[in-house]
């Protein structure tokens, strides 16, 4: 059996440097970077792992691309390739939002600024619609997670359901269906 060399700490904070410098609107919109640089490109995860690691840097404390780097790191690494992908992801948004808070606020007003942001914002939204694109065909695997989503989805819009309460409801129903399921194939 080949064994397999381990991962660098430079790449890993190499890979997750260039998924946060190529970022623009926060966590979702890093989805589908992260998807091609942690599964295509590096092949460190597959589309099932890394729906199951946003899932748990959702619910947890803190930005899901930090949280999201921080399991690939330590899965490939342990404990130092944690930080070093945590680093990655982070470092170079502190270096451009360090040089532009300087200037941000003397162009705030600017109607070209403000006219540009409105663009950027607007591709923010397809990249997240892309994410979910690719989430959906990864996580909706047969009626009863379509009906976990669908039981989410109104959860959210008519109750603003807390997202820690939809991970905890929908571990639960989880669980149970696998139980019930589980006792049905031991009794057939």
């Amino acid at each position: 059996m080949e064994k397999q060399e381990k991962t660098s700490l430079l790449k890993l904070f190499l890979a997750f440097a260039k998924v946060g410098v190529m970022t623009f609107g926060g966590g979702y919109a890093m989805l589908p970077i992260l998807q091609r640089e942690i599964v295509e490109n590096n092949h460190w995860a597959t589309n099932e792992d890394l729906t199951n690691y946003f899932a748990i840097g959702q619910s947890t404390p803190g930005v899901i691309a930090v949280n999201t780097a921080t399991f690939i790191g330590h899965k490939e690494r342990g404990i130092l390739g944690g930080i070093a992908a945590t680093l990655g992801v982070v470092f170079p948004s502190l270096i451009i939002i360090t040089l532009l808070a300087g200037l941000i606020s003397h162009f705030a007003d600017n109607i070209y600024v403000q006219k540009a942001f409105n663009g950027i914002r607007i591709c923010v939204c397809v990249l997240i619609l892309n994410a979910i694109v690719k989430l959906w065909k990864s996580a909706i695997k047969g009626a009863m997670s379509f009906i976990i989503f669908l039981l989410a989805v109104l959860a959210v819009l008519i109750l603003d359901a807390s997202p820690v309460i939809l991970v905890v409801c929908g571990i639960v129903i989880g669980v149970i269906y696998e139980l019930i399921n589980s006792r049905k194939a031991v009794k057939s």
